[in-house]
């Protein structure tokens, strides 16, 4: 139920599932195949996945980019937009949203701490917010901060929860 697909592939990353590439070839969005990550690797690297790509996947655009250097990011940015249907708003001008609070409360301490430890936790962190209390001067929150492995958890409180307070 969507208007554009954009498959974000690492140029070093992995195979796709068979259930992956069938969903992706049965989808009805405009489809855009990315291959991030370009500064790391060489043009014969990045011939080399494009073809392979357009042998896998058909899309209607594929792209090359590096998120971290912004390179083209602005023309990925230009295809979904120039790919969107103009139709009525689905909601009221004043709804900024269909998330809840705990919803953006996640996202916003999992953001924090994948910037903040870098690379040293993986993407697998989940947060739960158990309690959301508003005062009139202070948002009381309590989250758990879930990892995959026990080796984790240190990492995430660090010496003396010092880790921990930073996010």
């Amino acid at each position: 139920d969507s208007d554009v697909l954009v498959l974000l592939i690492d140029i070093h990353g992995k195979e796709f599932s068979e259930d992956i590439k069938e969903k992706f070839h049965q989808a009805k969005a405009k489809k855009i195949i990315c291959i991030n990550k370009i500064d790391t690797s060489n043009q014969e690297e990045l011939e080399s996945a494009l073809v392979q790509l357009k042998e896998e996947f058909e899309a209607d655009v594929y792209l090359s980019i590096s998120a971290l250097n912004g390179f083209e990011t602005d023309t990925l940015e230009r295809y979904i937009v120039s790919f969107l249907p103009q139709h009525p708003p689905y909601f009221p001008p004043d709804q900024l949203t269909d998330r809840s609070e705990r919803f953006f409360v996640n996202e916003i301490i999992r953001e924090k701490i994948l910037l903040f430890y870098n690379k040293e936790i993986p993407y697998a962190v989940e947060i739960v917010t158990e309690e959301f209390l508003e005062d009139e001067t202070i948002i009381r929150i309590r989250a758990l901060i879930m990892v995959e492995r026990d080796t984790q958890k240190g990492i995430i409180i660090g010496h003396k929860g010092a880790a921990l307070k930073k996010v």
